[in-house]
């Protein structure tokens, strides 16, 4: 079974306390606490506003897509940052917060999102210096671009696997 987590630019969170969604799921019905499965942790390894398309293979990805999406990369995963955010993700710290499975329960599978009504106490905290030496070990290449919306256009039409975070926050 898959761990949880929470990532936050917050070194000290004791409690994690249920908010409201910052997104319109119909199937949540109050606050929440959001946990995200490991398998999906690297989407979440920079720091929160930061706008980022993120991309794999699948068994439905073309050849085509392949390489024009990853061309000789050997990555499991890619993650596009917008230009402008290269200084604050090679400055930051973020903290990797595991929380226990037990009051969880999945919202989305695709995007690896779970949920809990309860407040919830984070069992370990680690702290990430540096997020794109830990994006690195996850076999994750970290790329920047000027144009993120772009980006995002193609690899929304594209057969590719993908996450699309925070791009209102994209200055293109």
């Amino acid at each position: 079974m898959q761990k949880l987590f929470h990532i936050s630019g917050e070194p000290d969170i004791k409690i994690f306390h249920p908010r409201p969604s910052p997104q319109n799921y119909s199937s949540i019905n109050g606050n929440v606490v959001f946990a995200v499965s490991e398998s999906k942790l690297h989407n979440y390894l920079l720091p929160r506003d930061c706008p980022r398309v993120s991309y794999s293979l699948n068994s439905k990805t073309s050849g085509e897509d392949k390489i024009k999406f990853f061309g000789n990369s050997k990555a499991e995963f890619i993650i596009t940052a917008e230009e402008s955010w290269r200084e604050e993700i090679e400055n930051c710290t973020i903290y990797k917060y595991e929380l226990p499975r037990k009051t969880f329960r999945l919202l989305d599978k695709n995007a690896g999102y779970y949920i809990s009504y309860e407040p919830v106490v984070p069992l370990s905290i680690v702290e990430i210096k540096n997020p794109k030496e830990e994006l690195a070990k996850r076999n994750v290449e970290l790329r920047f671009s000027q144009n993120l919306t772009k980006l995002a256009e193609e690899v929304v039409q594209s057969t590719l696997g993908y996450s699309i975070i925070r791009l209102q926050n994209a200055k293109s």
